[in-house]
């Protein structure tokens, strides 16, 4: 298994400046699995919604019960996904600043498209996580949503979920982020493996097809709930419009 310190700093950058990097490729690395960890258990969350509308709500009320503390989580995540983005952009701009033009000309041939978008996505899937946040949790940007209560008197996610994504430009939003968030995975992946020294040239391609199937099955995990409404498939309860 390679170390850390042979991970990826090209050669002719000054060695201050490559230790550095080191330590913010860990920290990425590190903010980036907690923010896959947030990932996996958002989606199995939201997929209850497929055991009906009693389960899915009552995980809702669950989470809601937590009060306080499920804030304080929310607003760790923000942080641990703000500092991920601010650290990609460092990096960015140092590799940037310091790489030789040949070398940068070389690195853009072989490195893949998510590769090279890796802080625009990651931009853009952290502006889409805000709106999430506004959309379904705080409910600011549709507060006819806060009406909605189920039959046992819980605030009714099945029928809020399923009305948003009635909404053609929701449900576009949506499934574009969705496939960004998945584009940026199918690197972050592979690369947070890199730079925490669990990669070598042996397992490399393993990892990377790893990392491009985990990225396949959240596209299509979270996915599968909109285009279940736009199919028919999940309906509004009688008495809901």
């Amino acid at each position: 298994m390679s170390s850390i310190v042979s991970t990826s700093i090209p050669s002719g950058i000054p060695s201050q400046i490559a230790s550095r990097s080191i330590g913010k490729k860990i920290l990425m690395a590190i903010t980036g699995f907690l923010s896959f960890g947030y990932v996996i258990g958002h989606m199995a969350g939201n997929l209850q919604i497929f055991i009906g509308q009693d389960q899915i709500n009552m995980y809702a009320q669950a989470l809601h019960d937590l009060g306080g503390i499920l804030w304080v989580v929310r607003i760790g995540l923000i942080f641990i996904f703000g500092a991920h983005i601010w650290l990609g952009i460092q990096l960015k701009a140092e590799n940037w600043s310091s790489r030789p033009e040949n070398y940068k000309y070389k690195n853009t041939v072989k490195a893949t498209l998510s590769s090279r978008t890796m802080i625009w996505t990651g931009i853009t899937v952290f502006a889409f996580f805000t709106y999430h946040i506004l959309h379904f949790t705080a409910r600011i940007t549709n507060p006819a949503y806060q009406h909605l209560v189920d039959s046992a008197g819980r605030f009714d996610a099945y029928s809020m979920i399923i009305k948003g994504f009635q909404d053609p430009l929701i449900l576009l939003v949506y499934l574009v982020s969705m496939m960004l968030i998945a584009f940026h995975l199918s690197h972050g992946l592979e690369s947070m493996f890199q730079s925490l020294g669990w990669s070598s040239p042996r397992y490399q391609p393993k990892l990377k097809l790893l990392a491009n199937l985990v990225a396949i099955c959240i596209f299509f995990g979270f996915t599968s709930i909109p285009l279940a409404v736009v199919a028919g498939f999940l309906r509004l309860p009688a008495g809901v419009n």
